[in-house]
């Protein structure tokens, strides 16, 4: 190619350039979506948790959801009512209503009534033991009390009780869902906390021989759903609510002979029903069955 073919290649390539660039710059104009000022203050008053239980990603998303107003303020369990009205005033939007909801554990399975087939020797972690025979205790669906909930849950609303069991703290929940997923045996689940109708059991074995292996556990009797037959089924061995059909009472409890369902009171804490067995046992449970 002589000079003046490459003269010619290169100034046509120079206004192509320069076209797209000019283009570039039309569209840049034309296309600019100007953010709303309203966004970065609203995400300010925000947590920074990111924890997602208020159903967006983290708390950008949130707040581009509450600038739009397709959100509203109570939906940020974290934040505090004042919290709330603080930023519902600034937008010029109610504040909404909402029901607190908590993470529930269905599993009463402590090591004073359940024992162990297996002594587990390994990483110290739910994930890492029920990987090995499903974590050596005797119910194959049981909690296995290494934490893995207490340290995934970031508001200090889970700690571990002298039965190695975790204790949700319903005033500290902000229902992120954390413990949901860190738990290996998928015995957490988040539920509205008028919801106190609850079975503290996931076994989806029946018959009296589960006792041997834990004496709290789940026999299928039945008795509950024959009690509350409009608010409780069963299924795979177990009672299941409905948590639709209102109102809830404690009278399903009353008969259950191992406390598998229970009432969890706003001041009392977890009741069991009249025909429960008493525990009390207080250490360990020794002399399982090999």
């Amino acid at each position: 190619m002589n000079a003046v073919g490459i003269l010619n290649a290169v100034t046509a390539m120079l206004a192509l350039s320069a076209l797209l660039a000019s283009l570039l710059f039309v569209a840049s104009r034309w296309l600019h979506v100007t953010e709303d000022p309203r966004l970065e203050i609203v995400e300010g008053m925000l947590p920074h948790t990111n924890c997602g239980a208020c159903g967006y990603p983290g708390c950008r998303a949130f707040a581009e959801a509450l600038v739009a107003g397709d959100a509203e303020p109570v939906l940020c369990t974290v934040s505090t009512p004042s919290d709330h009205a603080r930023i519902a005033s600034y937008l010029g939007i109610d504040a909404g209503v909402a029901e607190q909801r908590v993470a529930r554990r269905a599993c009463a399975g402590g090591n004073n009534v359940a024992r162990k087939q297996a002594n587990y020797e390994g990483q110290p972690t739910c994930a890492a033991a029920a990987l090995v025979a499903g974590g050596g205790k005797a119910c194959f669906w049981g909690c296995l009390g290494l934490g893995d909930c207490d340290r995934a849950c970031g508001f200090d609303a889970i700690e571990m009780d002298r039965h190695q069991l975790p204790v949700v703290d319903e005033m500290r929940c902000t229902a992120c869902g954390d413990c949901v997923e860190a738990c290996p045996k998928d015995l957490f689940s988040l539920h509205p906390i008028s919801d106190r109708l609850w079975v503290a059991c996931s076994s989806l074995a029946q018959g009296e021989e589960l006792l041997e292996s834990c004496e709290v556990a789940c026999t299928a009797c039945g008795r509950c759903a024959a009690d509350a037959p409009q608010q409780i089924e069963m299924r795979n061995n177990l009672p299941v609510i409905d948590y639709r059909r209102k109102p809830l009472t404690a009278a399903p409890i009353q008969r259950c002979p191992t406390g598998a369902i229970v009432w969890i009171d706003d001041e009392r804490g977890v009741t069991k029903g009249r025909a429960a067995k008493h525990i009390i046992r207080d250490s360990e449970r020794h002399g399982a069955k090999t």
